[in-house]
């Protein structure tokens, strides 16, 4: 892994840099309390560092570090001061009261009217017979020539039918395809072979009606799969905190150092920032992976937006499309083992990423 960068003539290793990591959780721990903030904020502190390594002398680096987290501490803290003299604009006493409870019940009522009418008569009847007649499964087994178990699994998918076709009454929503409805009831049952079958994954990168129903079904935000694999969705800034958080857990798990940890955080921080700048939305797969008798951990981030017509040009250091933390594509190559980018105009990207243990 190419792990160095220059400056002059002098190689600089920027191991150094991860190595200022408990240095910079004091400087931001003595003015930030809460740990998951002070996280975040050590971690845009290590980027934008790493950015600017090659321009400090070594000597002055330690010095650089806390002055550099100071700032990032300082510009947080007026983001903040701004949205609390905002904060009044959010409420407006003019607002119309909300709507009676009676109206609400009325409402919930048809919604759930509606939503029966979509399930299959077996499923209704199903459903019907045990929540609103009170049968319990082993009549309700024997009077179908069934068993405990197999009443119990369908009643089981009937209700997970019946909450997606609730959410679809109470949004007013029209699924756009024929595919839809298959996957929200494949996530809404958390009937993984069902989702594999569908790639629900997939779709739900395709479909934003779907990626938004996702999540009012079940959160789904950086839950680990019965395959192990930890999928965060990615479309705003708080998901890149999410996907770095669970990045880090699964490097630990794995057995890295804590500068090991932080060089596979901030690699997943600039992906995921690139899917949220650029694309629609995404997802980042992270997995723990075994090759040749040693241990590491894989990340897939995937998006739908509008690609990189020149992936080879986009992974030159000091290319950038914006003018963001410096590190991009090249910086998140840099501190990975193994990184492959593929890309279609039009359609999306996707990349690829795998740090070992050595």
């Amino acid at each position: 892994m190419a792990s160095e960068a220059v400056r002059g003539d002098q190689p600089y290793d920027e191991r150094v840099v991860v190595e200022l990591v408990p240095v910079l959780r004091r400087v931001v721990g003595a003015r930030i309390k809460d740990p998951h903030t002070v996280e975040d904020l050590v971690q845009e502190t290590l980027a934008r560092l790493m950015s600017s390594s090659r321009r400090v002398d070594p000597d002055k680096l330690h010095q650089y570090a806390a002055v550099t987290a100071r700032h990032v501490v300082a510009t947080y803290a007026e983001r903040n001061d701004r949205a609390r003299n905002r904060s009044h604009l959010l409420a407006d006493p003019s607002d119309a009261p909300p709507p009676t409870e009676d109206l609400l019940l009325q409402e919930d009522r048809e919604f759930v009217a509606a939503a029966l009418e979509r399930l299959s008569a077996e499923d209704r009847d199903l459903l019907v017979a045990h929540e609103v007649q009170g049968q319990d499964t082993t009549t309700m087994a024997a009077e179908l020539g069934s068993t405990p178990g197999a009443v119990a699994a369908r009643l089981s998918r009937a209700r997970a039918s019946l909450r997606v076709e609730y959410l679809l009454a109470a949004e007013a929503i029209d699924p756009p395809s024929d595919r839809c409805r298959p996957v929200l009831r494949a996530l809404s049952s958390s009937d993984r072979r069902r989702q594999r079958e569908l790639d629900a994954s997939g779709h739900l990168l395709e479909c934003e009606t779907c990626s938004q129903l996702a999540d009012r079904l079940f959160e789904r935000r950086g839950q680990p799969a019965e395959d192990g694999v930890v999928r965060v969705p990615v479309s705003r800034d708080a998901d890149v905190v999410t996907a770095r958080q669970q990045g880090r857990e699964v490097a630990a798990r794995a057995g890295f150092s804590t500068s090991a940890q932080t060089l596979v955080a901030t690699a997943i921080s600039e992906i995921s920032r690139n899917i949220v700048k650029f694309a629609d939305r995404g997802e980042v797969a992270i997995s723990l992976v075994t090759e040749d008798g040693r241990q590491g951990v894989r990340v897939v981030a995937r998006d739908v937006g509008p690609g990189i017509a020149d992936p080879d040009v986009a992974l030159r250091d000091g290319y950038s499309t914006y003018h963001g933390l410096g590190l991009g594509l090249p910086g998140a190559k840099r501190l990975m083992d193994r990184f492959h980018l593929s890309s279609v105009p039009g359609e999306g990207t996707t990349v690829t990423m795998e740090k070992w243990l050595t």
